[in-house]
Order: structure tokens, then sequence, then C-alpha cells
């Protein structure tokens, strides 16, 4: 592995005290500096690890500082006994200096201490990302990514999957967010766009008698920051099968996500296969579609059992209730402060709760206003049993379903109900194909816009766009998407019919994607795909809560690289070349 030069001869991480009385050299940064009344020591780390110098010459040192490169020439001797670090690999052993050469210096002040960078504002991180890179814990964070990357190429090189790269300059396409948009030189006032994802491309590749595609995509899209976003660009792994159905695509990912995950993580990961849950069920359960199976919390309608209620809150309402078992015991501050969660971070009107008592009676706020006659029917629909407590939500449909999936994970977050020691993995599929814009009342896709809708063509032409269901799935990992895909509508009358659904004529189909259009006249193969986050993936097999901690040079929450500066201004040159006025 290593390079024998005038640098090295050994790396720092594999000093053993098999090398003890040889004369060996060491490069790498000088982490610490200790001084023992005219005897340094200094550990000394490169990529592989950290090794301990002893300098017994002061004057060698007049140039070292912390951080700065330098290579080391001495005798490896064993450390005294009390001497002895068990907490690293070298730690039994030590390097006697002979001669100390500094490659590369550093200034005396750091912007950060490297061991403790993660502490540090993530600006000045950014700014010296370098410098960041080298605390060991950010630095295996990048090691492990190249480790999973090289798993999932392997992986899917064994299941049959073509490694082909996709073009990188591209044209707009509604994948749902804003664009990247290069000006054209050679064409003024036209414009490529950088690829949202790889979709049309890898239909086309079906289409052109390729069985299996694979490859790690870049895509970039213009989006706000969150913790588990990255602005500007991320990676997937993309995939496409032709001739294959839904259940084909699922047990593909299957078989890589949980191998991926068992292979560098020592969590458990749930058995295959892992459950397909409708999305009108996770919305009902769970009240989201990235449910996190590790609380047990669920979520029931009891809208019913209030369908005559004069009560205000929840006449002519959606009512949901979370069965929450043993905590008609907590402190009366633990349901003033749900209470107050609920009212100032959700803007809720309120956030009523009944507790159960051993006899089987109700306690609470609520309990007056649920009718005498229909007690036992809520009892045995929620499950009721002694020392639980009921928590009510009640709105419109759909946020009475968001907000009790809000509610469900806050509970499950304070009650410490979620167990960090697995990962929990389920599909979620039979997503709705359309649903209707708030703004607009026009029906809009709700998911990919190339997906087959169940039934085909004769759904579109015969249900209601908001009851028709599509060939749509999401895998879901503790609550993170980690993949959407679909089978895709690879016929030209059904795809056309789709799209008219949502507002676009044949010819605007012809003009927008006029690639698949035309290639779909020429016997396509049925098909179907998805592609999985990478940089997600990898966020949760370090367990890190931002994803910016497994990309070696992210940008930040403001979509800037503050390592380069971009985006920068350019010349008046340059965008005179391109055709761009800047008002």
């Amino acid at each position: 592995m290593i390079c024998v030069n005038q640098y090295h001869t050994h790396l720092c991480g594999e000093v053993s005290e098999t090398d003890i009385g040889k004369k060996i050299r060491v490069a790498g940064w000088v982490e610490n500096i200790r001084d023992h009344g005219g005897i340094q020591f200094l550990d000394v780390r490169d990529h592989y690890g950290v090794v301990q110098v002893v300098v017994y010459d002061e004057a060698m040192l007049s140039d070292v500082n912390r951080q700065c490169c330098i290579t080391v020439e001495g005798e490896v001797i064993l450390r005294s006994e009390d001497t002895i670090n068990p907490k690293i690999a070298t730690g039994k052993v030590e390097i006697k200096t002979e001669t100390l050469t500094v490659l590369g210096k550093a200034p005396s002040n750091l912007p950060f201490e490297v061991d403790s960078s993660t502490d540090t504002k993530e600006d000045v991180r950014l700014k010296y990302r370098f410098l960041d890179l080298r605390n060991p814990k950010v630095h295996n964070n990048i090691v492990l990514r190249s480790q999973v990357i090289s798993f999932l190429r392997n992986k899917m090189s064994e299941l049959g999957f073509l490694d082909i790269q996709t073009p990188i300059l591209s044209t707009s396409s509604p994948e749902g967010a804003r664009d990247y948009l290069i000006p054209s030189r050679k064409h003024h006032g036209k414009f490529y766009a950088l690829p949202q994802a790889p979709q049309i491309f890898k239909q086309l590749l079906m289409v052109s008698g390729f069985d299996r595609y694979f490859q790690v995509a870049p895509c970039f899209r213009d989006e706000d920051a969150r913790a588990d976003r990255s602005p500007g660009e991320f990676y997937q792994l993309d995939f496409e099968m032709a001739f294959a159905t839904q259940e084909d695509v699922l047990q593909i990912a299957e078989e890589v996500i949980s191998e991926t995950f068992k292979k560098f993580s020592d969590k458990k990961v749930s058995d295959t296969p892992f459950p397909r849950i409708p999305y009108a069920e996770a919305m009902l359960r769970y009240g989201t579609d990235k449910p996190d199976l590790r609380n047990p919390l669920e979520i029931v309608d009891i809208t019913e059992i209030f369908e005559t209620s004069t009560f205000a809150p929840f006449k002519n309402k959606t009512v949901r209730a979370i069965n929450v078992p043993n905590c008609a015991s907590k402190p009366k501050s633990f349901f003033e402060n749900m209470l107050k969660y609920a009212t100032e971070e959700l803007e809720m009107m309120g956030l009523g709760y009944i507790k159960v008592t051993d006899e089987m009676e109700f306690l609470g706020p609520i309990n007056k206003f649920i009718p005498d006659d229909q007690r036992d029917n809520l009892i045995k629909k929620a499950g009721l049993v002694p020392g639980c407590v009921l928590y009510f939500i009640a709105d419109e449909t759909n946020a009475a379903a968001k907000l009790a999936g809000q509610i469900r994970a806050e509970l499950g977050r304070r009650l410490e109900l979620i167990d960090n020691s697995e990962f929990k993995m389920c599909f979620i599929v039979d997503f709705p194909m359309y649903e209707i814009d708030e703004e607009t009342g026009a029906y809009i896709f709700t998911h990919n816009p190339f997906s087959m809708p169940q039934g085909g063509l004769q759904a579109l032409l015969e249900k209601e766009p908001t009851e028709t269901l599509a060939y749509q799935y999401d895998i879901v990992c503790n609550g993170v998407e980690l993949s959407s895909g679909a089978v895709r509508n690879h016929d030209l009358p059904t795809m056309i019919k789709a799209f008219e659904i949502a507002g676009y004529t044949e010819d605007k189909i012809e003009e927008s994607f006029p690639a698949l259009y035309n290639a779909f006249k020429f016997g396509p193969p049925p098909h179907a795909g998805m592609a999985p986050g990478i940089d997600r993936m990898i966020m949760l097999l370090t367990e890190e809560e931002n994803i910016r901690e497994v990309i070696p040079f992210p940008m930040n929450s403001n979509a800037q690289d503050l390592l380069l500066g971009a985006p920068t201004e350019v010349t008046e040159q340059q965008l005179r070349e391109v055709h761009i006025k800047i008002r």
C-alpha cells in the first residue's frame, strides 16, 4: 500500500512492536506537541492513524507548529510501561527522532482546534474544510462514504447491472424542483440544465435494449437545505430494469440496501421482505409517508365516534387519536409541555387528551365531550387499557393526518420510545397518481409524472383522477426517505392521457419530452426503477444529524461554497460570451 520513498517507509498507524530496533521514516501532520522538561512528544497523524514521536533536540522543532506537515526518521523503541496508550494501535511504541523535516508549514494560530472542529461554527468549518477534514471523525465519515459507494458498485455489478454514465449537460425537466441553468455560448438565448436526475436517459437506455442499468449519479436541484438534504447537488444509486414489475425492483432494493446496512453497521436491520405499506394506510396510521417504524405509537381514526358531537373543535372535523400506554402517571408538566409544543410549534388550537384509570374510567379535559353511548366503542377502537393516555387531534382531513403524525413523533421522542439500535425499513406503495393544487384547483402529479397508473389507460379514462393509484413507491428507513421509484409509463397513449389530465396537450408533451415521445413509438419495453440516496444512507450509517457531515465539500445551508467562494461574480467578457446581461 505504501510507496517507500524519501518521505516515509511506514504508515503512521501501522508502526508496531515488530518494528522495534528498526530505523524508519513516517510522514504526516503534527496533531499535538507536549513538552516534558526538555523532551518533546509529538503525535503525528496520517490517513492511516497516529504514532508518537520523541524529540530530544528542541532545535529540531524551531519551525514546527500543530498541523504542520513533517517527515520524521528515527528508531522505533518500546514505550515505558507507564506511557503505553491502549487507545491507539501504535500505543506500545514510539519513534526516537534522528531527523525531522518540515514539508509544509502551518500558522501558530489555527482557526479552530482540529480534534474538536465539529464543535466549531459551521461556516468557519466549511471555509477551512481542508483542515476540518483532518478531524478523525470527519475524515472517517468520508472514508466510509468511499467504502459504501465501492460496495454498492460491486453489488450492482454482481446483480447484472451495467454502470453507464449519462450526460450532465442536459435539458430542463419537470422533476419538481428548480433547475440549475447553463447558458449556451454557441446558441444565443438558449440554456442547458444540470440533471435533477437521469430520469429520461435511463428510460431511453431501456428502450435501447439494455436490460439493467445503474450509476452513482450526481443530481442537481436548486432547493433549500434541510438537515437531510444538501442544497445544490447530491448523489443517488440510480438503477433501472427492463421487463420488470414493481416487485422486481423492490426485491433488488431490499437486497442491496439490507446488505449495505448490515455490512457497515452493527445495528439490527429489518428482515426481508420489508413491509409494503400503502400510502393511504401510512397517512392514517403514522400521519406521514415517511414513518419511523421504531416508534410503536399508531394513529387511529375515530371521526365516526364524534359524528353527532356538538363539541366545536370536533364538529364536522376529521378526528384522529393516539393511544400512549403507561403514560397516565406522567407529571402534570409533561402534559403542559406537550400542549405548549402543539400550540406554539405546530400552531394547533389545542391538544386534548383523556387518562384511563385502573377501573377503565376516563379523566381529563375531553372526557365530558365523549358521547356516553360511544365510550365502549372508543375503548375498542383505540385499544384503551388501564394507565394509557389518549390524545385527540381534530382538523380538516389532510391537516389532521399531518398534525397527528407530528404529535406521534414528538411523543415518541419525549417518551424515549425510539430504539436507536436498529434500522427499520419499509416501502410505501400505492401513491395517488394525482392531487388537487390548492391554489389553482387543477390536477397535478403527486409523484413522478412518468409513472404508470394502476389499471393503465382504462383507469385514467374511467376513474376520478384523485382515486387513481400509481405504481410508485418509496423506501423509508427510520423516518428518512431513502428513495423514490416507479414502474414507468411506457405506453404512449397512456402517457398522453396521463399528462392531459395534468393540463398538458399532446403538442406540449412532444415539445417538452421529445426524446421519450419519439422513443415510445419504437417498441418500448415495460421498465421500472428507483434511486436510493447515497448521502442519506451514509448519514444514517454514521448517525450524523446533518447530511453535510458526510459530504467532502458541502455547501452551507444558504447554498454557498465557502471554501471556493461560489457562487461568484464573473467578468463582463464571460457574460458577453454567453449572451447574458445582468440587470
